[in-house]
């Protein structure tokens, strides 16, 4: 397979605060491969604080898409995936808990053709890890191993928030959830399609709820309601 650009996904929902370290730290990643070169497609989903006003200085160098009123993380990768021209995308969230000096890491089973797509876990490997929140972690487990049931997987974070894949390969699913279900359904489905997997470890620098943290106990709810559905159904 022929790669030449990486497609960065960047969902952004009031982060004000961080989006502007966020981009700087992702235009300045190196993607460790030469030949390679890189979009960013940022997706302002709905935002009611200054994250427009924050995105202006780089407006430039992005591909700006700009929701009127916030759907969510699923939806707001859709938006970006259509406007994608890589022959690979990374999912980067905006809230500076994954780092993209992992980037050379996540894209290496792509780029050498071993991997169609590449979860990075926040639990393998020997990379540092902030210390937080154990009921997080307790239910990210629960969720991971409902997912691999039905999935047919042995993944350790299904609910990371690095995600990479071929084009090619998210392209070939419908995806239908608008929030943060877009994870066990996206893994569910390419799983079923015969896609392959790999992990590799990353670093993870968490936020609390103080912090800007938005995922809630709702989330983790619908996230198992989409397990179900996906998981013993044949809808796609």
């Amino acid at each position: 397979m022929d790669i030449r650009r990486i497609s960065i996904i960047m969902p952004v929902y009031n982060e004000e605060r961080f989006i502007a370290r966020a981009l700087d730290r992702v235009k300045g990643a190196d993607l460790g491969f030469s030949g390679l070169s890189k979009e960013i497609i940022v997706v302002n989903d709905g935002s009611s604080d200054g994250t427009v006003h924050a995105l202006e200085q780089f407006r430039d160098s992005i591909t700006l898409i700009d929701l009127e009123r916030n759907h969510g993380k699923g939806h707001a990768i859709k938006a970006g995936l259509g406007r994608a021209h890589g022959e690979v995308v990374i999912i980067q969230d905006a809230d500076l808990e994954y780092d993209p000096a992992d980037y050379r890491e996540l894209l290496r089973p792509i780029i050498e053709g071993r991997a169609d797509i590449v979860y990075g876990s926040r639990f393998i490997g020997g990379q540092p890890h902030r210390v937080l929140l154990f009921w997080h972690y307790a239910v990210n487990r629960l969720l991971t191993l409902l997912a691999n049931i039905m999935a047919n997987l042995n993944l350790s974070d299904m609910e990371t928030g690095y995600k990479v894949f071929r084009t090619a390969a998210l392209r070939s699913v419908r995806l239908r959830e608008r929030r943060f279900g877009f994870e066990p359904e996206v893994t569910i489905k390419l799983a079923r399609k015969g896609w392959r997997f790999y992990e590799v470890g990353i670093s993870y620098s968490g936020r609390t709820y103080a912090e800007g943290k938005k995922i809630s106990w709702r989330d983790g709810l619908r996230a198992l309601w989409v397990i179900i559905r996906y998981g013993i159904s044949s809808w796609s």
